[in-house]
């Protein structure tokens, strides 16, 4: 999403920007449906649209991505327990297996809210809502992200002290939000953290760099959402209340943006941990 492609678009008269309107159709995450447009793989009738800013109205024309006709839907939640050697992808050439296969068939289109690698496991949200959904991966909105992190060795205080101060890697400074000590496991320990921004297997990577290899990585919760009793491999749909909790977090998040409060600088996308 560019910062001119406003969240408060009208749905009507001018019409709503094409990408934004194959993200609330449920053809995948508003990054994902630029990527579309600029790839031609998206027509507004029998014309190929490469351009992010071409508006569309619904219901007034006939918007296709690969010959496919995408139509506004009845949105849809999905808390999901991901079990260890999942991909958070939609499709895979190699044909590993994906988190949506874990899904029935002849369901909605459904795409994951940001990703957990293949190694770990524990809270995944899905949907069709590509809208919301783009807002709570973006890390203009430091959705907090829990993890109970298994790692062998007992890290000290002050490791996890140094944690929240960061470390270096090549990508920049690497930080948690917050860290605590859980408890002891024989020789290995449980700790928790907290991450409001996210690098590519950030948490793995952290602590091999302090030497204590993460041996088991579970997320616990993501915003207001807890993973809860949910056995792995399972998922339910979110209730009504936790749907709105969503919207309030990246609403309130937009709100903030408005307060003439100073932006912060612009950040990588979050990747998995």
């Amino acid at each position: 999403m560019t910062e001119t492609d406003s969240d408060s678009e009208a749905t009507g008269g001018e019409g709503i920007r094409l990408q934004r309107y194959l993200a609330m159709a449920g053809a995948g995450s508003r990054r994902h449906c630029e990527e579309f447009i600029l790839a031609g793989r998206v027509t507004v009738g029998r014309e190929t649209i490469r351009e992010l800013g071409y508006r569309v109205v619904p219901g007034a024309q006939e918007v296709r991505l690969d010959g496919e006709r995408v139509r506004l839907e009845r949105k849809v939640w999905y808390l999901l327990n991901k079990p260890i050697g999942f991909l958070c992808t939609n499709s895979d050439p190699a044909g590993r297996a994906r988190v949506l296969d874990l899904f029935p068939r002849n369901r909605e289109r459904l795409f994951t809210v940001g990703r957990l690698d293949e190694n770990s496991q524990g809270l995944l949200l899905a949907t069709n809502d590509g809208d919301i959904a783009h807002r709570l991966a973006h890390p203009r909105f430091r959705v907090r992200k829990v993890y109970q992190v298994q790692v062998a060795g007992v890290p000290p205080r002050e490791l996890l002290e140094q944690l929240k101060r960061g470390l270096y890697f090549a990508e920049g400074r690497f930080k948690v939000a917050d860290a605590k000590f859980v408890r002891a496991k024989g020789s290995s320990a449980i700790i928790e953290l907290v991450l409001t921004e996210g690098q590519n297997r950030e948490i793995r990577r952290l602590m091999a760099k302090l030497g204590h290899k993460v041996q088991r990585l579970v997320r616990v919760a993501l915003g207001p959402i807890e993973l809860g009793d949910l056995p792995v491999g399972q998922h339910r749909p979110l209730a009504p209340q936790e749907v709105a909790a969503l919207h309030d977090l990246v609403s309130g998040g937009n709100r903030r943006q408005k307060t003439g409060r100073p932006r912060p600088g612009k950040s990588r996308p979050r990747r998995a941990k």
